[in-house]
């Protein structure tokens, strides 16, 4: 399996993809569902998807917090502050929910199954453990067969 970036396709997995190379080619191969995501493209995307959630998360837990009021009925209402920092989150899962969705896709098509398992995830309770143990999965060769 090839690790050099020169000598593999972008159209081909990335076996032992860094990190960087991971987040390039997730955003190039922005909206491709053909093809195959090797174990390294997808959790190092993982990765830096939860980082990026977390850290926006936060901004907006802060933003929440300053100038939070307690309503009559005892609750806490949120700052002006949330709203602002929500906006960023809502343009961060606008902008990586189509190329998520497309790496999630390929990386199925590298454990030799349709993209169409994706939608398992939605069965309740066991769908996304299912998901996540074909995620985790070692590359099946048979694959080849999803790329154009």
């Amino acid at each position: 399996m090839t690790t050099s970036t020169a000598a593999t396709p972008l159209s081909a997995p990335l076996y032992g993809a860094s990190f960087g190379q991971a987040i390039s080619r997730f955003f190039k191969k922005y909206a491709t569902f053909s093809g195959r995501a090797s174990r390294s493209e997808f959790w190092w995307w993982y990765l830096f998807n939860t980082i990026i959630a977390v850290v926006l998360y936060v901004i907006a837990a802060i933003g929440g917090f300053s100038g939070a009021t307690i309503s009559e009925t005892g609750g806490t209402q949120p700052g002006p502050g949330f709203a602002v920092a929500l906006i960023p989150s809502v343009l961060w899962l606008l902008a990586t929910f189509v190329p998520w969705l497309a790496l999630a896709w390929r990386r199925l098509h590298d454990t030799n199954r349709s993209g169409g398992w994706y939608f398992i995830g939605f069965i309740p309770l066991v769908g996304g453990i299912i998901l996540l143990v074909f995620f985790i999965m070692d590359s099946d060769p048979a694959g080849e067969r999803f790329d154009r």
